[in-house]
């Protein structure tokens, strides 16, 4: 059964798709030795060193353990490449790559490369809004039709409402002319009211606040009001109040194509043939505020804890943000921009080519980030989902990431 590429752009949402073959092994001597002979990559190239772990990490045991499971899954879901870093406040620390970066080249893949993080990008644009939602300019519970005109049902859709995933608008990305127009054409430019008038066409999904659904048409209106209200580029404002003051000096919100080296080349099966396809170079914009931002470990190890932590917000809004509800999902819910997975709060990210985690256990005060070049589902399951549950599985199996599928 070929997956139904409307169904997963830029979300968490999952149909069985067909998988890459596996990759071999790149050579060992790029690192060291782990299972059955495959390269695992220390950090520490000196890029980022505060990134930086030492070879004894989590103890050679559960290093063992955690190289033995992550490249288990990278072979069973064939995954090209994989990037992790787990950080345990005085447990130690684990950050490894497996795989490669390149599946023409064989260049490995490592620890230091940019990555697009699909939406995870949500929690930025987030964030932004709740800057303004500090500043006095905007509540949470007013109407979107005060900021934006044209929108189904506008009068009684938030601002709450769209940050928690239940407005009841359509999702663009589920029309099939978008998916279309898209997939026929991956370096055009869209711009946010044109992605949105695809999701216009169809009737509102249920009542504003009566229950979940993932739509990026929801985000893509928290950007406009962004606008609206600062008077300024989203991806200005992103940049001059959270990236700035969050010090994230490798997170980037392209206009177009363009992509900060180094980074991995991304392979997708969300094409009109459903074959796979180098996507490295395709055309972000029709994400935007949903979905179209990049970064890389380094910074996304920073991110995660000041999203769990509210650095960059009030007491009050930060508590607002964690007010998470139900999914329809045992174990996990979602609040204003970010969700909660058995004790992890954070987001993960996926975009024809990507995929990415980065959660935050504030019980033990650890974070998880991982980086994927692949977004072709294994059995119906997002390949990070995969990784993540493989990880918290061996180091907090009390708390085990697992980003179910989300209802469309």
């Amino acid at each position: 059964m070929r997956s139904t590429p409307s169904r997963r752009l830029c979300a968490a949402a999952l149909l069985v798709a067909s998988v890459l073959a596996p990759m071999a092994a790149v050579p060992a001597t790029a690192g060291t030795t782990g299972p059955a002979g495959t390269a695992v990559h220390l950090a520490g190239d000196g890029r980022h060193g505060q990134d930086e772990c030492p070879p004894d990490g989590l103890g050679r045991r559960m290093n063992a353990r955690l190289d033995k499971a992550i490249e288990g899954v990278r072979r069973e879901a064939g995954i090209p490449g994989v990037a992790v870093g787990l950080w345990m406040p005085g447990k130690g620390c684990y950050v490894r790559a497996t795989g490669v970066a390149d599946t023409a080249t064989r260049e490995p893949m490592t620890t230091d490369l940019y990555t697009r993080i699909g939406s995870e990008t949500k929690t930025f644009t987030v964030t932004a809004l709740l800057k303004l939602v500090d500043d006095g300019r905007i509540r949470l519970d007013d109407p979107i039709s005060h900021y934006v005109d044209g929108v189904p049902n506008g009068h009684r859709i938030t601002l709450r409402h769209l940050a928690e995933m239940r407005s009841g608008l359509f999702p663009y990305t589920a029309d099939p002319d978008f998916v279309h127009d898209l997939l026929s054409n991956p370096s055009r430019s869209f711009a946010p009211r044109e992605v949105l008038a695809y999701g216009y066409k169809h009737k509102n999904t249920f009542a504003p606040g009566k229950q979940f659904q993932y739509s990026n048409s929801n985000l893509i209106l928290l950007g406009l009001v962004i606008e609206k209200v600062s008077g300024q580029p989203a991806a200005d404002f992103i940049r001059e109040r959270v990236l700035h003051p969050a010090h994230l000096h490798h997170t980037t919100f392209p206009s177009g194509p363009e992509f900060p080296e180094p980074h991995p080349r991304g392979y997708t099966n969300q094409t009109l043939s459903g074959k796979v396809e180098d996507s490295t170079d395709w055309n972000p914009s029709w994400g935007w505020t949903a979905g179209a931002m990049i970064s890389n470990m380094h910074d996304l190890r920073r991110w995660a804890k000041i999203v769990a932590t509210g650095e960059l917000l009030s007491p009050q809004t930060q508590k607002e943000r964690l007010r998470t509800l139900p999914t329809g999902y045992p174990g996990t819910s979602y609040g204003l921009g970010i969700f909660k997975s058995d004790g992890w709060i954070g987001h993960n990210g996926s975009i024809p080519g990507y995929e990415s985690v980065t959660v935050y256990l504030p019980s033990q005060k650890a974070t998880l980030v991982v980086q994927l070049n692949t977004d072709i589902t294994h059995d119906g399951v997002e390949p990070s989902s995969l990784v993540g549950r493989a990880i918290t599985e061996i180091v907090t199996p009390d708390n085990i990431y697992d980003r179910p599928v989300p209802p469309r």
